[in-house]
Formats: structure tokens, C-alpha cells, sequence
């Protein structure tokens, strides 16, 4: 899907782009050498130190929930697998009728001349 995005944003600029004039403009900016103005920009302020925070150096201690009860215990004993026989045998499969193979009808050829109709009659001039 995301693939899918992709591509039409490409398409998109793509198609946007294919202006030539676009094009020549575009190029033409890149190729310029750049051309700042001499503005001066007044210094930036300092910003004030802030005070630093002290972390904790131990961690908390968990309330006690009480004891857990204990997990269930898995039982001893496992279910056995069917014996081979005791399943009775899958039903066979149909067979399929066959069909009588028929003839290809032959690949109609392309003519070689066109049919051309005659002009229509025009109208006399008087």
C-alpha cells in the first residue's frame, strides 16, 4: 500500500515537473552562485541555567500482595491416539467423465484487400 503511495507522489511530480519551462527555471536557480544579502543579525540572547534535578537513588519498595495461589498441576496422564483401525477408511474419489476431444475450428486469416465502397453520387450543378 505504501508502495502504492509512493509511486502516484512520484507520478505526481513527475507530471508537475515536465514543464519545460519549469524545468529551465529549476535548473537555472541550482546553477546560480548564491547571493545572500548583507544583513546583520543581531546576537542571540543567552538563555539562564537552569537548575539541574536530583534523582532518586533508590528505588521504592513493592507492596506485598500475599502469597499466589499455587498453578495447576498438569495431569498425569495423556489422552492415546486412535488405533489405525478403529477410524473407518476415507471414501474413494469419483472418477470424471471424459469429454470427446473436439476439433479446433481453424484461425480465421486476415484479408488481404479491403472492401471499398464507391463515393456517394454527387448533385448536379446547375
Amino acid at each position: 500500500m505504501a508502495s502504492t503511495n509512493c509511486f502516484v507522489l512520484a507520478i505526481i511530480i513527475a507530471l508537475s515537473l515536465s514543464n519545460i519551462n519549469a524545468g529551465v527555471a529549476a535548473r537555472r536557480l541550482l546553477q546560480m552562485p548564491p547571493t545572500l544579502p548583507g544583513v546583520v543579525l543581531p546576537p542571540l540572547p543567552s538563555f539562564p541555567n537552569l537548575p539541574q534535578p536530583t534523582l532518586p537513588t533508590t528505588q521504592p519498595s513493592l507492596p506485598n500482595l500475599g502469597a499466589l495461589p499455587p498453578l495447576p498441576s498438569m495431569p498425569t496422564t495423556q489422552p492415546s491416539l486412535p488405533k489405525p483401525g478403529a477410524l473407518p477408511p476415507l471414501p474413494s474419489m469419483p472418477t470424471l467423465p471424459t469429454l470427446p476431444k473436439l476439433a479446433m475450428p481453424p484461425i480465421p486469416t486476415i484479408p488481404t484487400t479491403l472492401p471499398f465502397f464507391s463515393p456517394p453520387p454527387s448533385k448536379p450543378s446547375p
